[in-house]
């Protein structure tokens, strides 16, 4: 870290709800935010936004005519960052820079579009702008009025992750003191399930819970997808109003042996791990939040590299995907909102079909990690 940088704000929208508050509470809840839906010529498990989550982003598609041929993707992000910039102070005067990723993009208007062109043998006259990746940022800097950057990528399921290093890697640059930074993801589509199901990765489970995340005995992946967005604010220095602070960071790209491989011991989270704690002893570290997606190699590899790095003294694990699925892009940004909450109440949320080592009385730094499809791992640490 060349220089202190604060999170001074974060906002979301989940299946766990529309606030912080309602969010920590959900999270307080023991119990999953999973559904049944319709699926080709059955059912798949999902985690959805919630009703009353559903209603806003209905309200602000009618809100601007423009606005009305946009993806889910975009208008959950607008929304995350409207109430992301509020909670920091920001205006559009502030000029702040934008970064959001998405790992799919906006997967439902482009089968969508793709669907009418096989039909028609035409394409819609908003089926390229509406569908680009660099669609998500643009629109949120045109809601936002800002005139500071804008930048979108895609690193899989590491995406936010990265656009969070982004960040850190312009306030340091000196080329803008603040930057608003994160993921959103709307995957619930035929063909998005469909492909996951061809990895064999997706859950069929009945039981109780149908992700089965950081349970290393389990016998079949237990994948679920879900749904959402998260933003955070980023300022240079220590701000009095910080959330918390960026103390570390890390990454890693392991050498591909197969289109969706890691190593068993995981070693690009070895890497993207040693790097975010550089010079700090590991057992200073209070809590891990684990990308744990639910599939056997991927919790397992994540949990041996995690070994490798604290032979010693485990930090207390815990993950959020047996609660609201994989978000994919997102996931790594509503990752880093959990162990942010659990920093603020100082309390640990566990996994509820887990037996785990004794919580932290204190909780002062907390490792978040996220990895996409080919070991693109990002490693972000915390501290109050």
């Amino acid at each position: 870290m060349q220089h202190p940088i604060s999170i001074t704000a974060i906002a979301s929208i989940s299946p766990l709800g529309m606030t912080l508050e309602e969010t920590w509470n959900s999270y307080l809840n023991p119990r999953h935010h999973f559904n049944s839906k319709p699926f080709l010529e059955g059912t798949a498990w999902v985690a959805q936004l919630q009703d009353s989550a559903k209603a806003r982003i209905a309200e602000l598609r009618a809100s601007d005519n423009k606005y009305k041929s946009l993806d889910d993707t975009v208008l959950f992000a607008i929304y995350a960052s409207r109430q992301a910039i509020k909670q920091a102070g920001w205006n559009a005067a502030s000029n702040f820079g934008i970064n959001i990723g998405s790992s799919r993009g906006a997967t439902a208007l482009f089968e969508k579009y793709h669907t009418s062109f096989l039909k028609h043998n035409k394409s819609e006259t908003l089926s390229s702008p509406t569908t680009t990746l660099g669609n998500i940022a643009s629109w949120v800097a045109h809601d936002l009025q800002t005139q500071g950057p804008e930048l979108s990528h895609s690193i899989t399921c590491s995406t936010a992750l990265h656009s969070v290093l982004n960040g850190i890697a312009w306030i340091n640059s000196g080329m803008c003191a603040t930057f608003l930074v994160g993921g959103s993801e709307a995957p619930l589509t035929n063909f998005t399930i469909a492909q996951m199901q061809a990895l064999k990765v997706y859950s069929k489970s009945k039981a109780p819970f149908p992700c089965r995340a950081l349970d290393l005995e389990k016998d079949k992946n237990t994948m679920v997808l879900g749904e959402g967005a998260a933003m955070l604010c980023l300022e240079a220095g220590l701000k009095s109003n910080a959330l918390c602070s960026i103390t570390g960071f890390g990454y890693a790209t392991e050498i591909l042996k197969h289109n969706i491989s890691i190593s068993s011991d995981a070693k690009c989270f070895q890497k993207s791990m040693r790097m975010a704690l550089k010079n700090r002893p590991p057992e200073t570290i209070d809590v891990i939040v684990m990308h744990a997606p639910g599939t056997i190699k991927g919790d397992l590899s994540e949990f041996k590299a995690i070994q490798h790095l604290f032979p010693k003294q485990m930090p207390y694990l815990t993950s959020n995907k047996w609660k609201i699925g994989h978000t994919f892009g997102a996931s790594g940004a509503l990752s880093l909102e959990f162990a942010i909450l659990m920093l603020q109440h100082q309390k640990c949320i566990g996994i509820p079909y887990l037996e785990t080592a004794n919580a932290p009385k204190t909780i002062k730094h907390i490792l978040i990690n996220a990895v996409g499809f080919g070991g693109n791992a990002v490693s972000i640490l915390i501290s109050k």
